[in-house]
Formats: structure tokens, C-alpha cells, sequence
């Protein structure tokens, strides 16, 4: 498999964009550029690993590869939140 410099470039695209989505939807700010990236390329294995045995299937392109991504790094964080006991909320004193 050769992998060109358009995609990586794509795939670190989609891992930012679909990791800092997830990060805002799930009650955080995001993780920084890194964590945004980490977290949305291992949620693009997850979404498209899970997706498809769920018999649902979002078609072709970058929009598509987005939101499979944002699923499945949303995925990731709920399981992450579910084993970490609740892990990434905001404790306030009152």
C-alpha cells in the first residue's frame, strides 16, 4: 500500500476535524491539536470498523469520512468515560 502525501494530508485533515467535533459534542473543549488528532484517527478505525457491521454506510467522500470518524470517535469517548469512571468532567465546588 503506498500511501501519498494528498493522503496523509487528508487523513490528518479528517482526524482534527472529526476529533475537535467530538470534543465539543461530549461536554469538553476539545484536547488540543494533538489529542484532537489521536482522538479522531483511532475514531475513524472504530467508526469504520463499527459502522458497516451496524449495516450502515455514509457513502464516499470527505464529508463521509468525516462523519464516520466523528462517530466512531465519539464512540471511543463514551467507552473512555464509561471505563474512566466519569473521566473528563468538570468538578465545581459550591
Amino acid at each position: 500500500m503506498h500511501l501519498s502525501n494528498q493522503g496523509l494530508l487528508v487523513i490528518i485533515i479528517v482526524g482534527i476535524v472529526a476529533g475537535w467535533l467530538a470534543g465539543r459534542v461530549m461536554d469538553g473543549g476539545g484536547f488540543g491539536l494533538i489529542g484532537d488528532l489521536l482522538v479522531g484517527l483511532v475514531g475513524a478505525f472504530i467508526g469504520d470498523w463499527l459502522l458497516p457491521r451496524l449495516g450502515i454506510h455514509l457513502g464516499a467522500g470527505i464529508v463521509a469520512l468525516i462523519l464516520n470518524a466523528f462517530i466512531g470517535a465519539v464512540v471511543l469517548l463514551l467507552i473512555l468515560r464509561l471505563v474512566g469512571g466519569g473521566w473528563g468532567r468538570r468538578r465545581r465546588w459550591s
